[in-house]
């Protein structure tokens, strides 16, 4: 993959975050980060003042720091504000990190060294992956505290994953033949200075965000299908009359999905109408697709952005110091994504509930058992799904509303972005778990149905390749039995993106 600081993409993301993709500088991003560095060296000759050059950080900044100090500067920058606490992040998560500080720096707008930057890219090529501490960012002046533990390993310092062992950065490098940077005048702050961890993290949620929603779309389609739920609610013409492209996208899901199944119904043929659960999938599952494109829009800027501080522009001859570090763009998203996807778990629950409940579930035994006393059946997948609705519900309290100033209130507003960031995360994981459950009885519910109608019925075209999917990885249940593994494969088989292809690969792209 070839990298200009221009045209990154989430998909570009996950290629090498996850897949392990290959990068290179474009010939025009080498270019723009030598002519940057020229600047930086002519600056320095002249004897200018350069915050985080020649100047202390954060509340130092008028602090002068004498030219033969400037590399032990950069230095001490990297080791004083490596105090990251916590769980690491997973490997892809820093994968992301590295792929998205290079594509920033490629920009030529940091004045930064070649060698610098083809050091973060070959450590990423040989996989060479620090170990970062998911604690400690404040989000503004970016992400300092993970960003910094990402420079310890490229200055020999700190640990790294390499070839599936925790080493010292300085023996994964030499392991990988890499040699330790030097850092040089600017390059310890233009290295740390930028939203990369809370950015890395919003990919990657966002990426699997937009698979469940396709998700969600199958999931209800074969809930609909379990519960002979009425089609018409999908009618086009109702969602043209309210257009949010959401909303429709997802009814057109539903029908494609649900396309010859003799188990939907039509309005007035067993009831007058669904409840909310089923007939407004498309306004709720649709309201957070819109939500995800305008997050992929704002992400999708945002790594392809100069954001750390000073910047220079070598052509105007300027540094210009300013705030492109503060992570309230991606913050406020990552709250909105968190938000958006918690309501894909929220009315999933709902759908849920309807299946085993007896009272709601279309004439289907209570908790989709046949021996119910005896058999607890999926009462409890239930409770699992509630659980996890009401974690999402205090999760997506926005973190993007507060702030804590720090470095003497120099640094008077944060963003907590990344905080934002890692409990959208979360919210993906948890909301994926809920349609997993969702799967897991809707199917037993569909295998009931079969029986209750002493026929064999047809699924929709959409819908019968994932009642498939679903009973090769996990059995119909007749007696009780632990259904946490099964659970847990259903969410692998949503999280692998496998349930979607394979659908689409008989229906077609879904929205």
């Amino acid at each position: 993959m070839v990298i200009n600081g221009e045209n990154l993409t989430i998909e570009d993301v996950i290629k090498v975050a996850i897949k392990g993709e290959k990068v290179e500088l474009s010939a025009e991003a080498i270019e723009k980060i030598e002519h940057s560095r020229k600047y930086v060296e002519k600056v320095l000759e002249r004897g200018e003042v350069i915050y985080g050059v020649t100047t202390g950080f954060g509340k130092f900044c008028n602090v002068a720091i004498s030219s033969e100090d400037t590399r032990k500067l950069q230095i001490n920058l990297i080791r004083s504000h490596s105090v990251g606490v916590g769980d690491y992040f997973p490997e892809e998560i820093v994968r992301a990190m590295m792929l998205l500080r290079a594509n920033a720096l490629a920009k030529g707008y940091s004045g930064v060294r070649l060698s610098t930057i083809m050091t973060l890219i070959e450590m990423l090529n040989k996989g060479v992956t620090p170990l970062v501490p998911s604690q400690g960012s404040l989000g503004a002046s970016g992400d300092l505290v993970p960003l910094a533990h990402m420079v310890l390993v490229m200055i020999g310092e700190g640990e790294a994953f390499f070839e599936g062992r925790v080493l010292p950065g300085r023996k994964a490098l030499e392991l990988a033949g890499i040699k330790p940077l030097i850092l040089e005048a600017k390059e310890g702050l233009a290295l740390i200075n930028g939203t990369q961890a809370m950015s890395a993290i919003g990919c990657i949620a966002l990426a699997e965000a937009c698979n469940l929603s396709k998700v969600a779309d199958i999931c209800g389609a074969l809930t609909l299908e379990a519960l002979n739920g009425i089609v018409d609610a999908f009618d086009e013409k109702i969602h043209m009359a309210r257009p949010h492209p959401g909303q429709l996208e997802c009814a057109k899901n539903v029908l494609r999905l649900v396309e010859g199944s003799t188990f939907v119904t039509r309005q007035g043929e067993l009831k007058v109408q669904d409840a909310y659960a089923l007939r407004c999938m498309p306004q709720v599952h649709g309201a957070t697709k819109d939500a995800l494109r305008h997050v992929r829009h704002v992400l999708e800027t945002e790594i392809n952005s100069a954001t750390d501080n000073p910047l220079l522009f070598p052509d105007e001859e300027q540094v210009l110091s300013g705030g492109n570090f503060h992570g309230q763009p991606v913050a406020i998203n990552m709250d909105y994504m968190g938000i958006a996807v918690s309501e894909l778990a929220n009315i999933s629950e709902r759908r849920i509930e309807r299946l085993v409940n007896p009272y709601l579930n279309e004439g289907l035994p209570a908790f989709l058992t046949k021996e119910g006393g005896l058999n607890s059946g999926l009462m409890i997948s239930q409770y699992t799904a509630a659980a996890l609705v009401s974690e999402n519900k205090t999760l997506s309290f926005p973190a993007s509303v507060d702030s804590i100033p720090s470095s003497a209130n120099q640094e008077d507003h944060v963003s907590m972005g990344t905080i934002a960031a890692r409990k959208a995360m979360k919210i993906v994981e948890n909301t994926r778990n809920v349609l997993a459950i969702e799967l897991l009885c809707a199917a037993q519910a569909i295998d009931l149905r079969f029986e209750k109608n002493g026929v064999k019925g047809r699924l929709g075209k959409g819908t019968a390749c994932a009642y498939e999917a679903i009973r090769e990885r996990v059995p119909a249940l007749g007696e009780d039995r632990v259904l946490s593994g099964d659970v847990k494969n259903l969410s692998e088989l949503i999280k692998s993106g496998d349930l979607v292809k394979r659908i689409e690969d008989s229906i077609g792209p879904l929205y």
